[in-house]
């Protein structure tokens, strides 16, 4: 008896000493990552118990905020000393944060890790002067997003990818009747509509020329949506503008808005009515479809570098990727995993497959500057008082260039 208490209370002592040692080990991570409901919310948890699944010795912890708090708080918490050690980054703004970011190059050539399994573009999107500071994981263009059912109410043939302004404009006039409207425009939309119909507003020395005639006359033809054509509804100056766009076209108070193929996860949970996708309209050329994407980068402030290089590529692996796929939240990064996307997110978006194909064989890159967060910020403040005619697209376009430069 003596000897088998002996027996378990060296036991309970080794397996004390054993807790500790892995307690000791194992590394906490924390996340940062923007969402835009529960569902959204449960898909990047997934993601990051996929990272202890392969890693026991890391945990994620993920920290979620809504897509404007998110770029609102990350200053503030990198000014604080708080930022997470695995920060979030969208291409459009990497510009603007790429120095919290830790530098990939050398982890990349180092692990012979291979970036050529990742369509090229948003490598491109997530680097700065050729360094990459964020590992991707979804990439695609910006669409119109349309509701069937209002498109068969009216009579209206379905857009086809590839339909022009002209088709655009005469459908979202015969949808605006009875309180609702054919289109919704955010004041971001100015940059991927202006693209779409081949008019610049930067030069080609990357600075921003909002006062050029065709930057203008784009200009010119948003505001007209709202404020000659009536086809879509004002909207409140603010970042929140897109958020008011996408609710009301959830509700099925507007036809069609602009958005890309990383919102449908949240959509399918909210519309009671069939979704479709078409192409931006084009003007009398070639559509030129932007695109963009998002991954995830280091945090320059982290204690815990390593392990979070390897949770970043847990993160953007061929398994995540065909998850998200799967739930619709992206079109990979990784060229191998978007079959996933058409085959399952795509499949109840009439035209999804058909729409995005097109867009890709006709995309450009996204053209910003270096202060684009700033040049947005100052869009949603000034195109919603153009909207609601209180000012023409000329004194829009000169307000913003100026204040921008300053």
């Amino acid at each position: 008896m003596k000897v088998l208490k002996k027996a378990l209370l060296l036991a309970a002592i080794g397996g004390s000493l054993f807790a500790t040692a892995a307690t000791a080990d194992q590394v906490n991570l924390t996340w940062q990552m923007w969402t835009a409901s529960e569902t959204d919310t449960k898909t990047w948890q997934h993601l990051a118990d996929m990272v202890s699944a392969k890693h026991p010795d890391i945990k994620v912890t993920l920290q979620t905020a809504g897509w404007v708090d998110y770029w609102t708080r990350l200053p503030v918490l990198a000014a604080s000393g708080q930022l997470a050690d695995i920060v979030s980054m969208q291409s459009l703004r990497m510009s603007n944060f790429y120095s919290l970011l830790e530098p990939l190059n050398a982890r990349i050539e180092a692990d012979k890790f291979d970036l050529g399994a990742f369509t090229p573009s948003i490598i491109g999107g997530m680097s700065v002067d050729k360094e990459l500071y964020g590992l991707p994981y979804d990439v695609g263009p910006w669409v119109i997003y349309y509701n069937q059912e209002a498109f068969e109410a009216a009579g209206i043939p379905l857009p086809k990818p590839g339909w022009t302004l002209a088709e655009f404009t005469d459908a979202a006039k015969k949808l605006t009747k009875d309180g609702n409207y054919g289109f919704g425009v955010a004041p971001v939309n100015y940059s991927v509509m202006a693209s779409a119909w081949g008019d610049k507003y930067v030069n080609d020395a990357g600075q921003l020329d909002l006062v050029n005639p065709r930057a203008i006359a784009a200009a010119d033809r948003l505001i007209g949506f709202a404020a000659k054509d009536k086809i879509a509804p004002l909207v409140p100056s603010g970042n929140d503008a897109g958020t008011v766009i996408q609710g009301r076209f959830n509700s099925g108070n507007i036809a069609m808005y602009v958005d890309g193929p990383w919102s449908i996860i949240g959509m399918k949970d909210q519309v009671k009515f069939k979704v479709g996708l078409t192409t931006l309209p084009r003007d009398d050329g070639e559509l030129a479809a932007v695109t963009a994407g998002s991954g995830f980068g280091i945090s320059t402030s982290s204690q815990n570098k390593d392990a979070a290089w390897k949770a970043i590529q847990v993160l953007t692996s061929p398994e995540a990727l065909s998850y998200l796929a799967e739930k619709g939240r992206a079109l990979p990064a990784r060229t191998a995993a978007q079959s996933s996307w058409y085959q399952v997110a795509a499949k109840d978006i009439t035209n999804g497959g058909e729409a995005l194909d097109y867009s890709l064989a006709h995309s450009i890159p996204y053209a910003i500057t270096d202060n684009w967060a700033a040049v947005e910020n100052l869009f949603n403040q000034y195109f919603p008082p153009a909207f609601a005619g209180s000012a023409d697209a000329k004194q829009t376009m000169e307000t913003i260039q100026s204040l921008a430069q300053q």
